[in-house]
């Protein structure tokens, strides 16, 4: 509809222009979100070996094909249908469109617009996922367990979250998905990598960590990039308006994520005796990650701060990680993702605007109890349907490929082709 059909309808004029302004950031913003599973896709190849790039870039790719039509077929309508207890949406299902009202809008934009802002979201939390059991998953298994979290996951907790679920309800604030994208993906990232087990050469007998580097770290490095432009659509996009907070949303978003890449930076260069590459670019993530939650009640000030204690968070938990639990994560998904999430979504009450909090009626001890209730009910939620999934995958189907595949690459085992066709590969790169 154009501008003079709307006003046409009765609409006044200024109420037209900002429904158009509305839907106009919106669309780009979901635009941007889409265009980070580009970006997953190179971080998670360039941190891993060359002989699973083409499995990688797949697994990518079926990630948003698969989460798009299982939620827009079933998953929308979890999220979005009518409310039942606060735990779900009841209808609505296989009939998107019957959600929307009378003038075809869901929550103030066209419907399909809201649907596809909201189906790159649940893409990017499937995806999340890949980077962690990446190099050793069956790549039938892994269609499965994509598809399962776009139904059966990410739509429940968002209801929760985003709806009319009982967390939205209590005061919960998760502005664009600290909790509801990003730590459900790390959750069932950490529950699919322990179950897969670690690949061949991970740890020693003894229990000694080996590194196994990725093949390119210019590919990684690009991919960081390319996720830090399109988070501000992720973050700043989250107003589904043309609002005056777009500037300060993409500030607090940017400086966390400065903060915590210089932190990484400064923490490996003391602990290592070198700056490390791949671990600072994880570092850009988990600022971004942390400040997704509260980009919008918390100052510039405040921002830096998550950033440091994000960078502080992902150095950690990811030698944790490795030397203590013995999950192999090779991309650093857990950490960032599902740490972070965490914990940005709780910094969000510690360090929310006093302004905000007197807006509410709350005082800041209350806020930072919904925070953390909703983090722990979610992880709560989430790690139980995640094993389970994974658990009746594993039993009836295997998650795991075999060690001769594993040994001589995914690419050639599942795909029948190399990534890089008419290379020859050193061992240390396959």
């Amino acid at each position: 509809m154009k501008l003079t059909d709307l006003i046409a309808s009765g609409m006044e004029s200024t109420a037209a222009v900002e429904l158009l302004l509305n839907i106009l950031w919106t669309s780009v913003a979901a635009f941007l979100v889409f265009f980070m599973q580009a970006g997953f896709a190179l971080v998670e190849t360039g941190f891993t070996r060359a002989k699973n790039a083409g499995n990688i870039t797949m697994k990518n790719l079926m990630d948003f094909v698969l989460g798009s039509i299982f939620f827009f077929l079933i998953g929308f309508a979890f999220m979005f249908g009518q409310d039942a207890g606060g735990f779900l949406g009841t209808t609505g299902f296989f009939d998107t469109y019957s959600l929307a009202d009378e003038l075809g809008m869901k929550n103030g934009l066209p419907i399909g617009v809201f649907m596809i802002f909201h189906t790159v979201f649940c893409a990017t939390s499937a995806t999340i996922v890949s980077g962690a059991m990446a190099e050793r998953t069956k790549f039938s298994a892994y269609l499965v367990y994509s598809a399962c979290i776009s139904i059966f996951i990410y739509p429940i907790t968002g209801h929760w979250i985003w709806s009319d679920g009982w967390l939205s309800g209590i005061g919960f604030h998760d502005f664009a998905g600290s909790t509801a994208v990003h730590m459900v993906g790390g959750v069932c990232a950490l529950v699919g990598a322990k179950i897969v087990g670690p690949r061949i050469g991970k740890f020693g007998p003894n229990g000694k960590v080996n590194a196994i580097p990725g093949h390119n770290i210019v590919i990684g490095a690009l991919g960081v990039f390319i996720l830090w432009f399109c988070w501000f659509g992720f973050n700043a996009g989250s107003t589904t308006a043309a609002s005056t907070s777009i500037g300060d949303i993409a500030m607090t978003t940017n400086l966390s994520a400065v903060a915590a890449t210089f932190c990484v930076l400064m923490i490996t260069w003391f602990r290592y005796g070198k700056p490390d590459v791949s671990m600072t670019l994880n570092g850009s993530l988990a600022g971004l990650v942390a400040i997704t939650a509260g980009c919008d009640y918390v100052s510039n000030y405040s921002a830096l701060l998550i950033g440091v204690i994000a960078g502080l968070i992902v150095v950690f938990v990811v030698e944790f990680l490795d030397k203590v639990v013995k999950i192999d994560d090779p991309v650093g998904a857990v950490a960032v993702h599902g740490v972070c999430g965490a914990a940005g979504t709780i910094m969000t009450g510690i360090f929310c605007k006093t302004s905000i909090l007197e807006g509410m009626g709350m005082s800041r001890m209350q806020f930072i109890g919904i925070q953390t209730l909703g983090v722990a009910t979610v992880i709560v939620y989430v790690a139980i349907m995640a094993f389970i999934i994974f658990k009746l995958l594993d039993k009836m189907h295997g998650l795991r490929v075999s060690d001769q595949e594993q040994i001589e690459g995914l690419d050639m085992h599942e795909h029948g082709m190399s990534a890089y066709a008419n290379f020859r590969l050193h061992e240390d790169e396959k």
